[in-house]
Parts: structure tokens; sequence; C-alpha cells
């Protein structure tokens, strides 16, 4: 009986451990794509040729529901850092490397 609870409370304990708050530094460069979306629209193209003559290709849109609601990139950035690391960031968005370089 001992061990079939030991059995039950590693996935748990395990699981919960995926939880847990990342370091302020890597909130911050996880969340840079979330600021992106809210800016505007994304679009991928892509063709492809392959040595038999098929040809293919596809255009993929995406809009996030912060643009939509026409969110503040900066306060979609800070949010999500708080969501997860449970702190502010250290610099704001207009302060973060890469930011300005879209």
């Amino acid at each position: 009986m001992r061990a079939g609870a030991q059995l039950i409370l590693i996935p748990l304990v395990l699981g919960l451990a995926g939880c847990a708050p990342i370091p302020v530094e890597q909130a911050e460069r996880a969340c840079l794509a979330d600021a992106r979306d809210a800016t505007g629209p994304r679009t991928q193209m892509g063709i492809g040729v392959g040595s038999h003559g098929y040809r293919g290709g596809f255009v993929q849109i995406g809009v996030s529901s912060d643009y939509i609601m026409g969110r503040d990139p900066s306060k979609v950035f800070q949010d999500c850092v708080i969501r997860r690391s449970g702190k502010l960031p250290e610099r704001p968005l207009y302060e973060q490397p890469g930011w300005g370089a879209r």
C-alpha cells in the first residue's frame, strides 16, 4: 500500500515542479513573442518544388486576441512576465534587446 502511494505522489510532485516560476530574465525572453503578437497580424509564406515537379505552397496568417482587443504590447509583456516569473520585468519592453529590430 505504501509503495502505491509513492507511485502516485512522484508524478504529482514532478507535475507541480513544471508550474514553478522561472527566472525574470528567462520570462522576459519568452514574453517578447507575446508582445510582438500584440502589435499586429503575423504572416508566413512558403513555396516548394520537388524533384518530380511537385509544387506546393502555403500562406499562414495569425492574429492574437491581444491585438484584436487593442492591448498595449508593453502591458502584454509586463503581464506575461509577472505570470511566468511572479515578478515585475527588470526592464520595460522598449528597453529589451531585439525589440526594435523586428
